[in-house]
């Protein structure tokens, strides 16, 4: 099965375009299943070999092991994915996995910040520094477009277009959109880039990274988060806070001030509107006082 598993994942890479984040995700989740099919079934297992009861008991076995429903979800998603692709390359004729069922449970709400703290944590890095200057557009940029961190830092000078005022973002499986930057992003994109030093080697020309680091190359995700975390200990905003809080912010705001769902949907580059819809469970107490405010027979 390890074969074909490696198959899978190579037409993900070559035909899908994935990304190596999204591949090694895949990688691990499989080869978790293969090592324990042949556990119990013996080294000579191959994909069409393998029953719905077989993967009951892997998904018992991963119960047992203390998984989150959320993590035995997504197990199940990448052993749908895989038996799609075997079923298309003729390797099974059906998918085992087609009668099981996702583990019930409730959906966990995205932690995002009021307008206050978002306010608050923007105002933070010091504009007197060139460092100051990177991070504060970092967080502007990321809060103006609904931007995930690495996405953020996969920005080249080519992507950005201050006439427009939009950036070119490639999201997951590198699929490009275009986000909207506001005014205060752009000010403060304009402020950093000014003053910006590239190394020799980022220094080519539209694929220069926007955000370096102090030795002139691309910022790393990782190196996003300790920024962050910086931050928001000097204001002193909730420690749950993280890089994606700013994209939650980001789509709960503007949910929150009359955006439809389907434009949120858009600007955040997600394929299924069920993936937005989560916002809108965020925007219930906000409906609650307009409702409240604006209909004659709500209350005395």
């Amino acid at each position: 099965m390890h074969t074909e598993i490696g198959q899978f994942l190579r037409y993900l890479s070559l035909e899908r375009n994935a990304s190596e984040l999204t591949i090694k995700s895949y990688r691990e989740d499989l080869i978790d299943l293969a090592d324990y099919l042949v556990e119990q079934l013996g080294a000579q297992v191959q994909a069409k070999l393998v029953t719905p009861r077989d993967l009951r008991g892997y998904l018992a076995a991963l119960h047992e092991a203390g998984y989150s429903r959320a993590s035995i979800a997504r197990k199940l998603a990448s052993l749908r994915s895989f038996y799609r692709f075997a079923q298309r390359q003729g390797l099974s004729d059906s998918s085992p996995a087609k009668p099981l069922r996702n583990p019930r449970g409730m959906r966990k709400l995205p932690h995002f910040l009021s307008s206050d703290e978002i306010n608050r944590l923007l105002s933070a890095p010091s504009k007197k520094t060139v460092l100051g200057s990177r991070d504060r557009a970092i967080l502007e940029t990321m809060y103006s477009a609904g931007l995930r961190v690495s996405e953020v830092v996969g920005l080249n000078d080519g992507d950005l277009d201050f006439e427009q005022s939009i950036a070119r973002v490639r999201g997951k499986g590198r699929k490009e959109r275009l986000s909207p930057l506001g005014r205060y992003a752009l000010d403060a994109l304009h402020g950093y880039l000014a003053q910006r030093h590239l190394s020799p080697k980022e220094a080519q020309g539209r694929l220069a990274p926007v955000f370096v680091n102090r030795f002139g190359k691309r910022l790393t995700t990782r190196s996003v988060g300790r920024m962050l975390e910086k931050y928001i200990r000097e204001v002193g905003i909730d420690n749950r806070t993280s890089p994606h809080t700013l994209r939650h912010s980001f789509a709960t705001h503007l949910l929150n001030n009359g955006a439809d769902i389907r434009s949120v949907q858009e600007l955040l580059g997600h394929k299924s509107l069920v993936t937005t819809q989560i916002y809108t469970h965020l925007s219930t107490a906000n409906l609650r006082e307009v409702y409240l405010r604006a209909h004659p027979r709500a209350q005395d």
